[in-house]
């Protein structure tokens, strides 16, 4: 194995089962402490406006009770910027949110948006917040980045995850390219959305990707295999491609 790929669990449906029946079970904390036991490097949590799935109780809890970096997932508000800056994660992933999405359905617009999320990175970045862009494999986009001081991006790897055969060939191509481009500038490329155990070994391979944040499919295969089991999997698959 060379460098190794970081594993960032996302631990956001655990919250979603405990919330559709209300009470403390089953316990976002202790998945995460399962995750960091299995390899996991880091724990992602979205705590969205609506808090469909992760709440506020949770973040703090993470905090102060897991020994892996946090990747707090959060949209482009003042509240959340609030938020983040009282808990101070080790790093905020800002990703596009619409109320009515069942899940993030794409990247963000950092090139669009750049007059917004301007302020908002600069207090993030102050605060010794690592600030990475959820943000489509796309070279306008980590211009963008670039420009706004971002030092990490995520690549928003759906298209890849969702298409087959030449289709998915070319996402993959084109996943290669952004995270080439995105190293040559200074820029630390992540990647992730609807990787499994059948799809992640062409990305895991992708040498300039430092990290995969993973989520949906563990929590679902854990329903299976246990949690452990689960995230071991997937972080030999992950060496295994390096």
């Amino acid at each position: 194995m060379t460098n190794k790929l970081r594993l960032g669990v996302n631990i956001d449906h655990v919250a979603t089962v405990r919330n559709a029946r209300g009470g403390l079970t089953p316990d976002p904390l202790r998945a995460a402490e399962i995750a960091q036991a299995a390899g996991a490097d880091g724990i992602t949590a979205h705590l969205r406006e609506d808090r469909r799935h992760i709440i506020d109780e949770d973040i703090a809890r993470l905090i102060g009770g897991i020994a892996l970096p946090l990747n707090f997932e959060m949209a482009a508000t003042e509240e959340m910027v609030a938020i983040a800056l009282r808990h101070r994660p080790h790093a905020a992933c800002i990703v596009p949110e619409r109320r009515e999405e069942v899940t993030t359905e794409g990247g963000l617009d950092a090139a669009g948006q750049h007059n917004r999320l301007q302020p908002l990175i600069t207090r993030l970045n102050e605060a010794g917040i690592r600030v990475s862009l959820f943000i489509e494999p796309d070279p306008r986009q980590i211009e963008a980045a670039i420009h706004l001081g971002a030092p990490v991006v995520e690549f928003h790897t759906g298209a890849y995850a969702h298409a087959e055969g030449e289709a998915q060939e070319r996402e993959l191509r084109r996943l290669a390219d952004a995270a080439a481009l995105a190293a040559k500038n200074g820029i630390e490329p992540h990647a992730g959305h609807g990787l499994t155990y059948d799809n992640v070994l062409p990305v895991a391979a992708i040498p300039q990707l430092a990290e995969l944040n993973i989520g949906h499919f563990l929590i679902g295969e854990a329903i299976f295999v246990g949690l452990d089991a689960s995230v071991r999997r997937m972080r030999e698959l992950m060496d295994a491609a390096r």
